[in-house]
């Protein structure tokens, strides 16, 4: 791909997330969502490869199903309330099909079966817009609409989605389904947290965001596709090995680790609102998520694949470009813990 078009690509991916972001209509916005899907799509099936291409059809076929179910819940609301404004959704089926067009396009359970293929016929640093950047968009507008959604629905999509991302995720060995179903996981907690607080679901997804890109970035470096290559992972760099086993462990929201803030959050957020049957089965869904998890970090850092003994002289012999990117945001994932009180 050329670097004329590779540029043209980006700036449409980045142009139809700001103006979704930016946008008080429901046309703008659905225009935005529209023009972020087409940039997206030549990305997924640059490699030329059968994989990619099915990846490819897989998302546009589920996004636009998702814009379509938008676009006919914002043309119903405006029936019913004249106006196109997407601050004044009043119309209770055009809400229900909002939260379930939403849950489809962010690949909430139960519509989240084309998100680990599509991750898995990506490229890594694809697989890392998909799960990061593209949630931007429909994100912006969950959050404008939220008190206008029904909150019955959200709290059982998230619930869905924690247990079920948890569980789809144990039997996984190749590195792009796992953070696939992490995502699904994640994307639940959310859609529970934007159901009684907007700043904790900010604050959430932006820790998410954070964390999964540090991962992506550290699994780019080294070439990592499959836990066997995680194991081999500490003849590259043993200084990277170490920061990706603690990136893991705070994604699994394992304190006192930065992962670890949000979850605990939304956890008191549901106790104080009297859910405490839904807190106590997302801390249990934690656990899941938390196994696989520590089977990666294992992998990583205890677990040696046999090698030549010459391997183990590799990280010695030839040098690494780490990512500037990594080394600064490292310290984010670790320490904002003792920082909480003073954002909170």
């Amino acid at each position: 791909m050329s670097p004329i078009i590779q540029s043209t690509i980006l700036s449409g991916l980045a142009t139809g997330t700001i103006i979704t972001m930016a946008s008080q209509s429901w046309i703008l916005a659905w225009i935005g969502l529209e023009i972020n899907t087409l940039a997206i799509l030549p990305i997924i099936s640059k490699n030329h490869h059968p994989r990619a291409t099915e990846a490819m059809t897989k998302y546009f076929l589920t996004q636009t199903a998702a814009s379509t179910m938008i676009l006919f819940a914002s043309t119903l609301n405006a029936w019913h309330s004249g106006q196109w404004s997407i601050m004044q959704l009043t119309t209770e089926p055009a809400s229900t099909m909002l939260t379930l067009a939403l849950a489809m396009k962010l690949g909430l359970a139960p519509t989240h079966f084309w998100l680990p293929d599509v991750m898995q016929g990506s490229t890594i640093m694809t697989a890392m817009i998909l799960t990061t950047w593209q949630k931007l968009a429909p994100m912006t507008i969950l959050i404008m609409t939220h008190q206008n959604l029904p909150t019955t629905i959200l709290l059982m999509i998230g619930l869905i989605s924690s247990l079920w991302g948890g569980w789809a995720g144990l039997n996984q060995t190749q590195l792009r389904k796992i953070l696939a179903y992490s995502s699904i996981a994640h994307l639940g907690w959310i859609y529970i947290a934007i159901s009684m607080n907007e700043a904790i679901t900010i604050l959430t997804l932006l820790i998410y965001i954070l964390l999964t890109s540090l991962i992506f970035l550290s699994m780019n470096t080294s070439h990592s596709k499959t836990m066997k290559d995680m194991s081999t992972m500490w003849t590259l760099s043993p200084t990277l090995t170490t920061l990706m086993l603690l990136m893991l462990l705070s994604l699994g929201g394992l304190p006192p680790l930065t992962g670890f803030l949000p979850k605990w959050l939304i956890l008191q957020e549901l106790t104080a609102h009297h859910l405490t049957p839904i807190a106590t089965i997302l801390a249990l869904s934690t656990l899941l998520s938390l196994f696989f998890y520590l089977r990666l970090s294992y992998t990583t850092t205890i677990t040696l694949h046999p090698n030549p003994t010459t391997m183990s002289n590799k990280w010695r012999q030839k040098k690494h470009k780490h990512s500037k990117l990594i080394s600064t945001m490292m310290p984010i994932t670790t320490t904002m813990i003792p920082m909480s009180p003073i954002m909170l």
